[in-house]
């Protein structure tokens, strides 16, 4: 599964910033996965925080051939040791396993979020451990679809606005005029703007200094 958008939201992209549209024109539709459980998710999001991309690869697929599925039992039956020999750090597992064992027991009710909106989601998940503000934005985006999510504690998407708009910095000021203008197709607007981060877009560099370009993965309670 993708992350689903159409003509209605690019083409309001498109009228709302010039430069972005040109990028829309230039990338072309993007198709990104998306994971429809939920508790997937947020195990998938926890797995990857801090480590590159294929470091988080790597680690999944360990975990799928391991387990035969990840789900709350195979989770919970696993334990802490057992999931921090698959690769991952001690306490990544144990947030893992919190987690798995508060779904298990009813103490959290993960399906409830599904009917939550961003700003009551994004609170019931950052009260897990090892769930920060951005994992908790990345499961909206990627598990539950939300069309507004534009994520100022991504660094990547910080670097793409510097690099398409040519700016030095992104304070939060100016981030939020760029998420207002976006909304409320934040989403998609983010897609695009990775892509920029990523280098799709050919000429076009990041203008900051040195010191402050960089890609954030990921951060413990984030």
């Amino acid at each position: 599964m993708v992350f689903q958008y159409g003509e209605k939201e690019t083409d309001y992209l498109k009228r709302c910033d010039q430069k972005l549209g040109a990028v829309i024109e230039r990338v072309g539709h993007i198709e990104r996965a998306v994971d429809p459980d939920l508790f997937t998710s947020v195990v998938h999001q926890i797995v990857g925080q801090q480590i590159s991309m294929r470091a988080h690869a790597t680690i999944w697929e360990r975990m799928q051939a391991a387990l035969g599925e990840v789900n709350v039992e195979t989770v919970y039956a696993a334990g802490v040791e057992r999931l921090q020999g698959l690769g991952m750090s001690f306490r990544k597992a144990s947030y893992i396993c919190d987690f798995a064992g508060r779904v298990r027991s009813g103490a959290f009710d993960i399906e409830a979020v599904r009917n939550m909106d961003d700003a009551q989601a994004i609170a019931a998940l950052t009260a897990l451990k090892g769930v920060g503000v951005w994992t908790a934005e990345m499961i909206l985006l990627f598990c539950l679809e939300r069309p507004d999510v534009f994520s100022y504690d991504d660094l990547a998407i910080r670097r793409g606005l510097r690099m398409l708009y040519r700016h030095r910095e992104i304070d939060r000021a100016r981030f939020e005029r760029y998420r207002r203008r976006f909304s409320p197709y934040g989403s998609v607007a983010s897609l695009y703007i990775w892509a920029v981060a990523c280098g799709e877009v050919e000429g076009l560099t990041d203008p900051a200094p040195e010191r402050s370009a960089g890609r954030k993965r990921g951060t413990q309670k984030r």
